[in-house]
This record gives C-alpha cells, sequence and structure tokens, in this order.
C-alpha cells in the first residue's frame, strides 16, 4: 500500500515534530498538503525547518486543508482547538488526540456526534522509528478503516497496540514518559562509567548501547526479563554485586512509582478538562 495521507497538525510543539519527522522519513506523508498551525512564531518555524511541512496560525486552516487532524497541544488547551476547529469539520475527517489524559467523552463533548475519533498515547523515539503506542478508538464512530489508518501510521514510526481507553493511562505512565526514565537511567549508567574511570564519550555510548542491546533481546528473544538477568548474573559475580545494590537503592519500586505517578497525572488531566 502506497496511500499517502493529508494529516494536519494542530499544535506544532516537540511530540507532533517527531511524528511529522518519523511519518516523512516513512514516505506516508502528502507533504504539499499537510498543514501545522500553532499561535507561537518560533514555534512554527522550528516546525516547519525541521519537517518540510507548512505552518499556519489557525486551526481552521489545517482542518480546511487535510482529512486526518492529530490534536497534539497541551490538555487544558484541548477545549479551545476543538472548539476553533468544529465548524469546519467534515465526515472526512480522522482526528487523532495525542493529548495526555483527555477522554474520547471529552472530545466528543468538543466536536459533537459523527466526527471520527481516536485517541493515542505515543512517544517521542517515533523520531528515530522506535516509539511505542497504544491506541483507543470511539467505537461507535471510528470504525476499522480508521483503526487501520491509525495503526499505520503510528505502526510506520514504531509499535502500535491496540488497548481499551480505559488503559491509556497507564500507557501514558509507562510508555509515553517512559523515554524520560531511560534516558535518566542511560546518564546514571554512564556517570557510573565516568566514576570508575572511563572517558565520557565512551561511558555514555556503551551505556545507551548497552540499553539498546538489552532492549532488543528482550522483545527479539520472547524470553522474560527476569530470565534474561538471571542469565547474566553468575554465582558470586560481579553482575549479582551490581543487582543487589540496585535491590538495596530500591530502584525496582522507585520505577514501578514513576510509572503509577504518570499515569495518575494523566487521569487528572482528565477530569480537570
Amino acid at each position: 500500500m502506497d496511500e499517502r495521507f493529508a494529516v494536519g497538525f494542530l499544535g506544532a510543539g516537540q511530540m507532533a515534530s517527531a511524528l511529522a519527522g518519523g511519518w516523512s522519513r516513512a514516505g506516508l506523508l502528502d507533504l504539499p498538503r499537510c498543514r501545522a498551525a500553532d499561535p507561537y512564531p518560533p514555534a512554527r518555524d522550528k516546525f516547519a525547518q525541521a519537517t518540510g511541512v507548512e505552518t499556519v496560525a489557525q486551526n481552521a486552516l489545517v482542518a480546511a486543508a487535510c482529512d486526518v487532524l492529530v490534536l497534539a497541544v497541551k490538555p487544558y488547551a484541548v477545549a479551545d482547538v476543538l472548539a476553533e476547529i468544529k465548524p469546519a469539520l467534515e465526515p472526512r475527517h480522522l482526528v487523532v488526540s495525542i493529548a495526555a489524559g483527555v477522554t474520547l467523552a471529552q472530545l466528543r463533548a468538543g466536536v459533537g456526534d459523527g466526527v471520527r475519533l481516536v485517541r493515542v498515547m505515543p512517544n517521542t523515539p517515533c523520531l528515530v522509528g522506535a516509539s511505542a503506542s497504544g491506541y483507543a478508538t470511539a467505537s461507535t464512530h471510528a470504525d476499522g478503516p480508521d483503526a487501520a489508518v491509525v495503526g499505520r501510521l503510528f505502526g510506520a514510526v514504531g509499535t502500535a497496540v491496540r488497548v481499551s481507553e480505559g488503559q491509556l493511562d497507564a500507557v501514558t505512565g509507562l510508555s509515553g514518559s517512559g523515554p524520560a526514565y531511560v534516558y535518566v537511567m542511560i546518564e546514571a549508567l554512564a556517570d557510573g562509567g565516568v566514576k570508575a574511570g572511563l572517558p565520557r564519550d565512551v561511558a555514555q555510548k556503551l551505556a545507551a548501547q548497552t540499553v539498546l542491546g538489552a532492549a532488543k533481546m528482550v522483545l527479539e528473544t520472547g524470553q522474560h526479563p527476569g530470565a534474561l538477568k538471571d542469565a547474566v548474573a553468575s554465582p558470586g559475580g560481579t553482575t549479582i554485586a551490581g543487582l543487589h545494590a540496585l535491590e538495596r537503592a530500591g530502584v525496582r519500586a522507585a520505577l514501578m512509582d514513576a510509572v503509577e505517578a504518570a499515569a495518575k497525572r494523566a487521569t487528572e488531566f482528565g477530569k480537570k478538562e
């Protein structure tokens, strides 16, 4: 399938730029028909330079030009953006929201009945084709083809998994916010390497590659992470000593707490909206 999409971005921030860049690299964008709107000129300029997509100030102009509309604004701005584009919405439009915590019911209240809606939680590694996204459809209005479009778009920049809407806040806490947790881990591992005597550039490269390699082992072998961990930790060796230090510091519980805290925050966003 070589179909290209006329995608409009309502908001031209970091995530919108990452998606546009990833989809462009994957050859999925009909670039002459794509648009992005943002009220801030610096954001528009940065987006245009990074993606080659034309930018405008008015969201309604994006809706008029594009078929797939990606709602990529902060949760507090969703209601105003939807009110702006509502008069321009037609049956051809598919609205894809990546606003954390804003429910399909809240989106429906903003656009009215008959508008096709999908809610997605991606993450920024989509820029390098390694995103992890969860998506949920409005079952009475988003049919199979709409889910297929979203699956194709987000699957082209990583892994896209269809979930129930009730699970999306958990997706937000895990994979939506997860890259930041991993960056902290890579930075800390590199700091440990530096403390042990490695040059900074060497330590950072080894730390990042170690995380990448470990993730590939989990995905490609299908083994439980605990089994892979056990295979590295030989009796009385260096790895089990390091694992003991991690357990003593509560790293496992801290990561679980981070996912839970981010998921709860996403739920709070929805309640405020």
